[in-house]
């Protein structure tokens, strides 16, 4: 059984509940990072049970760089005001908006991605492939640097700013186990001067 002080320590780096955070120290038998883990695993499975329900509330933030050179505007959908006016939903959407100046996502989303533009970036890649190497083992390589170009240009991909070990997704994903609903972002857009 977990200790008081590791409960305390993983609820506060993660902002889960206390009864979850035991869960998962339990499960992972006192490991923090397999409970971190725990706690992520949940969230992902958490997010796609809840995945039908209507988005009715939410949230826009912006961020404006000290540069006064880059903006962006980010909207945090939920599904009740109630979440809406939680001081940790606002700051997520607003972490989100700071993550946005800092990377420049194109895309929220893969599948948000025209057609077009995923077929010209796969093209090039295999252009750039090694033409020696057998025919699977370079359709490894070239969907490799696909994902990995992808988490360059689509914000759901991308290592949150604040800490490069979470995905926004995985942001998301926590947010949907924290406070009990759905979230996603609906929309974002960048300025650059």
């Amino acid at each position: 059984m977990a200790d008081i002080a590791t409960i305390k320590k993983l609820r506060d780096e993660t902002g889960h509940a206390i009864a979850k955070c035991k869960e998962a120290l339990e499960e992972s038998g006192g490991d923090m990072e397999k409970a971190r883990e725990v706690l992520r695993e949940k969230g992902a499975l958490a997010a796609q049970k809840k995945a039908d329900r209507d988005l009715g509330s939410g949230v826009v933030q912006s961020y404006i760089h000290t540069t006064n050179r880059i903006g962006t505007m980010v909207e945090l959908l939920c599904e009740t005001d109630f979440v809406a006016r939680n001081e940790e939903f606002v700051t997520l959407a607003r972490d989100i908006a700071m993550h946005c100046a800092a990377f420049q996502p194109q895309y929220l989303a893969r599948d948000s991605m025209p057609a077009e533009v995923l077929e010209q970036i796969t093209a090039e890649l295999q252009e750039g492939a090694d033409a020696d190497k057998p025919a699977e083992v370079r359709e490894k390589i070239v969907q490799g640097m696909l994902d990995a170009k992808l988490k360059e240009v689509v914000l759901l991909e991308q290592a949150f700013v604040k800490d490069d070990s979470r995905t926004i997704t995985q942001l998301i994903e926590e947010a949907v186990q924290k406070f009990g609903e759905r979230v996603e972002v609906g929309r974002f857009v960048v300025w650059v001067l």
